[in-house]
């Protein structure tokens, strides 16, 4: 997200904070070479869940709500919605708190990584970003939603 433009978007830090969750969740080399070997530093599955939603409410509305102030475009909101749906359907099958194995291995992790990866690709090509760099760190998101 170095490429990003910080503030072009009304609400910049959801979008950053969504784009950050969307790459980690989109991304299945991240998932085994971070999540799975116990990488400090980027958080877990459950984190980038609640970075996708806890701001943005998006397990209870659409992100069309957000068209204009998170999101560029319908289009966008639309890949976003699928995304979230196809996470969330899996987190609330395995548990919130479940090893990040339960999710990686659960049937419908490659479907959600594909909406995730749809996702991801739009957003970060809108932004201008490369959409196949490594993810940052919670740190860096950190750091990125506090300067601007």
């Amino acid at each position: 997200m170095g490429g990003m433009p910080l503030n072009d978007m009304p609400w910049w830090r959801w979008r950053s904070n969504v784009r950050s969750a969307l790459h980690m969740l989109s991304d299945p080399v991240f998932q085994r070479d971070v999540w799975l070997a116990g990488v400090p530093g980027y958080g877990d599955v459950t984190d980038a869940v609640y970075r996708l939603v806890e701001d943005t409410w998006l397990d209870n509305w659409s992100a069309e709500k957000y068209v204009g102030t998170i999101f560029r475009d319908s289009q966008e909101a639309a890949l976003v919605d699928t995304a979230v749906l196809r996470v969330l359907r899996i987190m609330h099958q395995v548990g919130p708190d479940a090893p990040v194995t339960a999710y990686v291995e659960h049937e419908g992790w490659p479907e959600a990584v594909r909406a995730a990866r749809d996702a991801h690709v739009r957003m970060a090509a809108s932004d201008g970003d490369d959409p196949d760099a490594q993810p940052s760190t919670l740190e860096v998101l950190r750091i990125m939603t506090r300067s601007a």
